[in-house]
Protein backbone atom coordinates (compact mmCIF):
# COMPACT_ATOMS: atom_id res chain seq x y z
CA UNK A 1 0.00 0.00 0.00
CA UNK A 2 2.72 2.53 0.59
CA UNK A 3 3.87 2.08 -2.78
CA UNK A 4 1.02 1.92 -4.43
CA UNK A 5 -1.24 5.14 -2.51
CA UNK A 6 1.67 8.29 -3.44
CA UNK A 7 2.57 6.78 -6.48
CA UNK A 8 -1.49 8.10 -7.63
CA UNK A 9 -0.98 11.27 -5.69
CA UNK A 10 -2.21 10.63 -2.09
CA UNK A 11 -0.38 11.63 0.74
CA UNK A 12 -0.06 8.45 2.83
CA UNK A 13 0.94 8.36 6.73
CA UNK A 14 2.05 4.57 7.19
CA UNK A 15 2.77 3.44 11.36
CA UNK A 16 3.33 0.69 13.28
CA UNK A 17 0.70 -0.36 15.79
CA UNK A 18 1.10 -0.19 19.93
CA UNK A 19 3.21 -3.66 20.38
CA UNK A 20 4.15 -4.09 16.75
CA UNK A 21 6.86 -3.33 14.58
CA UNK A 22 9.21 -0.63 16.03
CA UNK A 23 6.04 1.25 17.84
CA UNK A 24 6.49 0.22 21.94
CA UNK A 25 4.37 -1.39 24.18
CA UNK A 26 4.14 -5.02 24.96
CA UNK A 27 0.52 -5.98 24.43
CA UNK A 28 -1.56 -5.68 21.38
CA UNK A 29 -5.16 -4.82 22.58
CA UNK A 30 -7.47 -5.05 18.78
CA UNK A 31 -8.48 -1.88 18.96
CA UNK A 32 -9.23 -0.65 22.15
CA UNK A 33 -6.48 1.56 22.66
CA UNK A 34 -5.49 1.47 18.81
CA UNK A 35 -8.77 3.50 17.72
CA UNK A 36 -7.21 6.03 20.19
CA UNK A 37 -3.73 6.23 18.95
CA UNK A 38 -5.40 6.03 15.06
CA UNK A 39 -7.57 9.39 16.19
CA UNK A 40 -4.42 11.19 17.45
CA UNK A 41 -2.72 10.53 14.10
CA UNK A 42 -5.89 11.43 12.48
CA UNK A 43 -5.95 14.68 13.96
CA UNK A 44 -2.53 15.59 13.55
CA UNK A 45 -2.53 15.09 10.06
CA UNK A 46 -3.79 18.34 9.28
CA UNK A 47 -5.18 17.07 5.46
CA UNK A 48 -8.70 16.46 4.69
CA UNK A 49 -10.34 14.18 3.74
CA UNK A 50 -8.67 11.22 5.49
CA UNK A 51 -9.35 7.68 4.29
CA UNK A 52 -8.25 4.93 6.68
CA UNK A 53 -7.03 1.40 4.81
CA UNK A 54 -6.32 -1.48 7.38
CA UNK A 55 -6.29 -5.00 6.39
CA UNK A 56 -7.13 -7.78 8.64
CA UNK A 57 -6.38 -6.02 12.29
CA UNK A 58 -5.27 -2.59 10.79
CA UNK A 59 -9.30 -2.95 8.97
CA UNK A 60 -10.60 -3.47 12.24
CA UNK A 61 -8.86 -0.92 14.35
CA UNK A 62 -10.13 1.45 11.46
CA UNK A 63 -13.58 0.65 11.75
CA UNK A 64 -13.23 1.20 15.75
CA UNK A 65 -11.79 4.82 14.78
CA UNK A 66 -14.20 6.00 12.25
CA UNK A 67 -16.90 5.28 14.89
CA UNK A 68 -15.22 8.10 17.18
CA UNK A 69 -13.57 10.31 14.81
CA UNK A 70 -15.56 12.43 12.77
CA UNK A 71 -12.50 13.79 10.53
CA UNK A 72 -12.40 10.93 8.07
CA UNK A 73 -14.11 10.95 4.97
CA UNK A 74 -13.66 7.09 4.41
CA UNK A 75 -12.87 3.18 5.29
CA UNK A 76 -11.43 0.76 3.27
CA UNK A 77 -11.23 -2.84 5.39
CA UNK A 78 -9.83 -5.41 4.13
CA UNK A 79 -10.35 -9.14 5.88
CA UNK A 80 -11.95 -7.74 9.18
CA UNK A 81 -13.21 -9.87 12.05
CA UNK A 82 -16.17 -8.85 13.52
CA UNK A 83 -15.11 -8.88 17.28
CA UNK A 84 -11.95 -10.12 19.35
CA UNK A 85 -13.98 -12.55 21.31
CA UNK A 86 -16.05 -14.32 17.96
CA UNK A 87 -12.43 -14.05 16.17
CA UNK A 88 -10.59 -15.85 18.83
CA UNK A 89 -13.31 -18.50 19.52
CA UNK A 90 -13.36 -18.88 15.68
CA UNK A 91 -10.16 -19.36 15.40
CA UNK A 92 -10.10 -22.48 17.97
CA UNK A 93 -12.94 -23.77 18.59
CA UNK A 94 -11.70 -27.54 18.75
CA UNK A 95 -8.65 -26.32 20.57
CA UNK A 96 -9.78 -24.14 23.67
CA UNK A 97 -13.53 -24.46 25.27
CA UNK A 98 -15.32 -21.87 26.61
CA UNK A 99 -14.15 -22.27 29.93
CA UNK A 100 -10.84 -21.73 28.89
CA UNK A 101 -11.14 -19.03 26.55
CA UNK A 102 -12.96 -17.30 29.63
CA UNK A 103 -9.83 -17.30 31.36
CA UNK A 104 -7.93 -16.21 28.52
CA UNK A 105 -9.74 -13.22 28.07
CA UNK A 106 -10.25 -12.39 31.98
CA UNK A 107 -5.75 -12.86 31.57
CA UNK A 108 -5.65 -10.65 28.43
CA UNK A 109 -7.95 -7.96 30.18
CA UNK A 110 -5.97 -7.94 33.16
CA UNK A 111 -2.68 -7.91 31.62
CA UNK A 112 -3.11 -5.35 29.01
CA UNK A 113 -5.78 -3.28 30.86
CA UNK A 114 -8.54 -3.53 28.23
CA UNK A 115 -11.84 -4.96 27.78
CA UNK A 116 -12.48 -7.66 25.37
CA UNK A 117 -16.33 -6.84 25.05
CA UNK A 118 -15.02 -3.67 24.05
CA UNK A 119 -12.86 -4.88 20.91
CA UNK A 120 -16.65 -5.19 19.29
CA UNK A 121 -16.62 -3.90 15.24
CA UNK A 122 -20.49 -4.50 14.30
CA UNK A 123 -20.96 -2.39 16.91
CA UNK A 124 -18.96 0.03 15.80
CA UNK A 125 -20.19 -0.47 12.65
CA UNK A 126 -23.27 0.69 13.72
CA UNK A 127 -22.44 3.94 14.27
CA UNK A 128 -20.28 5.20 11.42
CA UNK A 129 -21.89 7.06 8.48
CA UNK A 130 -19.05 7.39 6.16
CA UNK A 131 -18.56 5.25 3.10
CA UNK A 132 -17.22 1.90 3.84
CA UNK A 133 -15.66 -0.55 1.65
CA UNK A 134 -14.86 -3.96 2.40
CA UNK A 135 -12.83 -6.32 0.77
CA UNK A 136 -12.56 -10.08 2.12
CA UNK A 137 -11.04 -13.09 0.30
CA UNK A 138 -13.36 -15.79 -0.43
CA UNK A 139 -10.72 -18.80 1.17
CA UNK A 140 -10.23 -16.99 4.12
CA UNK A 141 -9.92 -19.87 6.50
CA UNK A 142 -8.36 -17.60 9.17
CA UNK A 143 -11.01 -15.15 9.56
CA UNK A 144 -14.32 -16.18 7.47
CA UNK A 145 -15.79 -13.84 4.99
CA UNK A 146 -18.71 -14.32 7.63
CA UNK A 147 -16.75 -11.47 9.83
CA UNK A 148 -16.86 -8.53 6.97
CA UNK A 149 -20.84 -9.62 6.59
CA UNK A 150 -21.44 -8.84 10.21
CA UNK A 151 -19.97 -6.02 9.76
CA UNK A 152 -21.79 -4.72 6.43
CA UNK A 153 -25.19 -5.59 7.88
CA UNK A 154 -24.54 -3.31 10.88
CA UNK A 155 -23.01 -0.59 8.68
CA UNK A 156 -25.41 2.53 9.12
CA UNK A 157 -23.72 4.39 5.81
CA UNK A 158 -23.18 3.72 2.39
CA UNK A 159 -21.56 0.70 2.35
CA UNK A 160 -19.94 -2.47 -0.71
CA UNK A 161 -18.48 -5.75 -0.01
CA UNK A 162 -16.04 -7.14 -2.81
CA UNK A 163 -15.44 -10.98 -1.87
CA UNK A 164 -12.43 -11.96 -3.87
CA UNK A 165 -12.43 -15.49 -5.40
CA UNK A 166 -9.59 -17.50 -4.46
CA UNK A 167 -8.14 -14.86 -1.81
CA UNK A 168 -7.16 -16.28 1.75
CA UNK A 169 -6.52 -13.96 4.50
CA UNK A 170 -4.82 -10.69 3.76
CA UNK A 171 -4.08 -12.10 0.31
CA UNK A 172 -7.53 -9.80 -1.22
CA UNK A 173 -5.43 -6.94 -2.46
CA UNK A 174 -2.77 -9.19 -4.77
CA UNK A 175 -6.05 -9.74 -7.34
CA UNK A 176 -5.55 -7.88 -10.42
CA UNK A 177 -8.31 -5.74 -10.62
CA UNK A 178 -8.36 -4.62 -6.89
CA UNK A 179 -6.70 -1.71 -6.92
CA UNK A 180 -8.84 -0.41 -10.02
CA UNK A 181 -12.24 -0.86 -7.48
CA UNK A 182 -10.49 0.88 -4.73
CA UNK A 183 -9.83 3.82 -7.17
CA UNK A 184 -13.00 3.80 -8.26
CA UNK A 185 -14.42 3.46 -4.74
CA UNK A 186 -12.82 6.23 -3.29
CA UNK A 187 -13.21 8.52 -6.32
CA UNK A 188 -17.09 7.83 -6.52
CA UNK A 189 -17.14 7.87 -2.44
CA UNK A 190 -15.22 10.13 -0.95
CA UNK A 191 -14.15 12.15 -4.07
CA UNK A 192 -10.53 12.67 -2.97
CA UNK A 193 -9.07 13.18 -6.69
CA UNK A 194 -10.10 16.30 -8.74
Amino acid sequence: MAAVFPAKGFDLIAYDSRAHGDSEGTACTYGYYERLDLQRIVAGSGSQPVVLVGVSLGGAVALQTAAIEPRISGVIAVDVFSSLRSIALERAPFIVNSWMADRAFARAERDARFEVEGVDIVAAARRITIPVLLIHGEEDRETSPANSLRVLAALAGPKRLRLVSGAGHSASLAAPDVWHEIEDWIDAAVSLRP
